[in-house]
């Protein structure tokens, strides 16, 4: 893992790493030939910071420097009684005795970074750094930046070539099709000379054919015959012939391993899990993104559900780690996570699951005061009653559904209320005073029940304030996967609205997650294996190869592509559509940590729906196996996991 990693590395202030390459995410969206950046406030990294480490050294000790930035290395060697400087770059010799080596950087640019080469003096996660605002922290690092010929700034994508499945001329062009969806640059050869050609590329036939709703069309570089890097799974070049160009799609991806595996008897299933898994490391690269085509962005919402899926899927706490420090930002905190009043609580939950599967106390030490500063934030915007609302200009989300909004929202404050929650736990770990977080978990989860609970309905109601008492299923969905209900409530919500068919259904995959793992929970298990084959496979049967961010099997083929109103609007590969990972990892094969500080967990199966079931799911630093067959029963494992990086 990481953390155990002996050696060099490249070190920076911790978190502007992940700002800078935020930014540079969350700037990438291109639609039809003009640049879309994310609509929200964008956070800076640092410009001048300086590192700090001392030694004891028993002889001479000899070490470089190699940075991009400006900057000089100031050695305080006290036994000598001497202060030198040194240019950035030039090979220094100091010692013996005590040694304090100081590294001053700056850089407009981008972040700040080092590399510190030596036997014994060299950069890594004991540096200390200070942005002379503040006090000392530990140094930032990636396991991914270990060579001083690398620039942190610049991430090294892993690439596969992949070569077209069939070509089809028409309408005077080239249709290429790929074997399935990428993140990869088209790369033509001209086997008649250079000369200017648009490629045209998409997610489907259709969209790589229609040149006018076409997300993106790309004109090859002159001297590499290269397209931008983006979603691509059938390309188009008009007024061209085959005879006149070769073509290849470079797939770049960032290479975290995928360690689950899932063989059962249900072919549909393995299809379910094989596609998803695809999906998912699709949509995870320097950070948990929506989707590879329209967005591209880091929606702390998306993220949370990519968190919980991380941990039966890749098992990689550093893809976490990142999105986290990427969505939160620097303090002060002066607007919602996204602009979404959920998402700033969707983070404060994320960081709860992250610690929850990884025991990751160095992570929640550094992230726990931008915890407390963000439910500060929070606290500070609730309403007469104690109750969470949104001010002028924040979005109040929770899901593309027709809700009663007016006032506080009660989905909102099951989320509020389980944030507090969260925080007690987290500050429990980390050796806080929890108190005033479980006070306020327990006053919350009172006034909910008193405003919210309507016992003629036996569910909970959307709003109080309008005087509808609307029913929907989103806060009765979070009332039962975040133990805010009581059993007897919990049997109401399950009767009253989960399988109460004059309730409206939730539509998107992303809400559906939520859904499903309730009713999982609820022991509804072989409804929701039904739902999965039904919802899942009926995107199969329509020809995806990765899952979509929304499908409505009422709507016609000819509209599926549609969404915001857009003809191809809809993101055909997108991590929330994974979730079948997480159900059948998580309530079919019932692995869970119960200890996240020691890493101890249990399997409670429920494989009643499988005659035959071959799985593996990473837990930490080991892979856990888990064979069944309805003939000898159930059989676990253990083995280490050794990452080969």
């Amino acid at each position: 893992m990481q953390e155990n990693r002996k050696g060099p590395v490249w070190i920076w202030y911790p978190g502007d790493f992940e700002l800078y390459h935020g930014m540079r995410q969350n700037f990438s969206r291109v639609e039809r030939g003009f640049g879309w950046p994310a609509f929200w406030k964008s956070e800076g990294f640092r410009n001048r910071i300086v590192f700090r480490r001392a030694y004891e050294l028993p002889g001479e000790a000899c070490f470089e420097t190699y940075s991009s930035a400006v900057g000089y290395v100031l050695v305080q060697e006290i036994s000598q009684e001497r202060e030198r400087k040194f240019p950035l770059g030039t090979k220094v010799t100091c010692g013996p005795g005590q040694v304090r080596v100081s590294i001053h950087l700056a850089k407009i640019e981008t972040f700040p970074s080092v590399y510190v080469k030596g036997e014994v003096i060299y950069s890594d996660k004991e540096w200390s750094v200070e942005d002379y605002s503040g006090p000392s922290q530990k140094a930032g690092w990636s396991k991914y930046f270990t060579r001083e010929t690398q620039d942190p700034s610049c991430w090294d994508y892993s690439e596969k070539v992949y070569e077209p499945v069939r070509a089809e001329e028409i309408n005077g062009g080239v249709l290429y099709e790929l074997e399935t969806e990428l993140t990869a640059v088209v790369e033509i050869r001209y086997h008649k000379g250079y000369r200017p050609l648009r490629v045209y590329c998409g997610e489907s036939r259709e969209e790589a054919l229609d040149l006018v709703h076409c997300y993106y069309s790309w004109e090859p570089d002159e001297k590499t015959g290269r397209c931008p890097r983006c979603a691509v799974r059938f390309f188009y070049i008009p007024d061209c012939g085959m005879d006149e160009i070769s073509v290849k799609a470079i797939h770049q991806y960032v290479d975290i391993p995928v360690r689950a595996q899932f063989e059962g008897s249900d072919a549909l299933l393995n299809k379910i899990w094989e596609v998803s898994e695809h999906t998912f490391a699709l949509c995870s690269g320097v950070f948990f993104i929506d989707g590879i085509k329209r967005d591209k962005w880091i929606w702390s919402g998306d993220a949370y559900q990519s968190i919980l899926t991380n941990q039966y899927l890749m098992g990689d706490p550093d893809i976490n780690r990142r999105t986290l420090l990427a969505l939160r930002g620097n303090d002060p905190m002066t607007t919602h996570i996204n602009t979404i009043i959920d998402y700033s609580l969707f983070w404060i939950l994320g960081v709860g699951e992250h610690y929850q599967a990884y025991g990751d106390q160095e992570f929640l030490e550094q992230i726990y005061p931008k915890m407390r500063s963000l439910m500060e934030f929070c606290a500070g915007q609730v309403d007469e009653n104690g109750f969470f609302t949104g001010r002028e200009g924040d979005w109040v989300y929770i899901d593309w559904a027709d809700m009663d909004k007016t006032g506080a929202l009660c989905a909102e404050q099951m989320l509020f209320a389980k944030c507090w929650d969260v925080m007690a736990a987290v500050s429990r770990a980390i050796g806080e005073n929890e108190q005033e977080y479980a006070e306020k978990y327990q006053e919350l989860l009172e006034k909910i029940n008193a405003f919210y609970w309507d016992e003629e309905k036996g569910a909970y109601i959307d709003s109080f304030a309008s005087g509808q008492r609307r029913v929907t299923r989103h806060a009765n969905i979070f009332a039962v996967i975040y133990d805010l209900a009581g059993e007897e409530q919990k049997a109401q919500i399950v009767k009253n609205v989960l399988l109460n068919d004059q309730v409206p259904q939730i539509t998107t995959p992303y809400f559906k997650f939520y859904e499903m793992d309730a009713l999982c929970r609820m022991g509804y298990r072989k409804e929701v294996l039904d739902k999965v084959k039904e919802y899942w496979g009926g995107m199969l049967e329509r020809g995806a190869v990765t899952f979509w961010e929304e499908y409505d099997p009422n709507v016609p083929k000819e509209e599926q592509y549609d969404m915001y109103g857009d003809k191809f609007g809809k993101s055909l590969c997108h991590a929330w559509s994974a979730s079948p990972i997480y159900l059948l990892a998580k309530y079919f094969v019932g692995l869970r940590i119960t200890d996240p500080l020691t890493g101890a967990y249990e399997i409670e199966p429920h494989l009643e729906e499988f005659d035959k079931l071959r799985c593996v799911l990473p837990v930490r630093d080991k892979q856990v196996h888990i064979q069944w067959d309805r003939e000898n029963g159930l059989a676990v494992s253990a083995e280490e996991y050794v990452e080969n990086l």
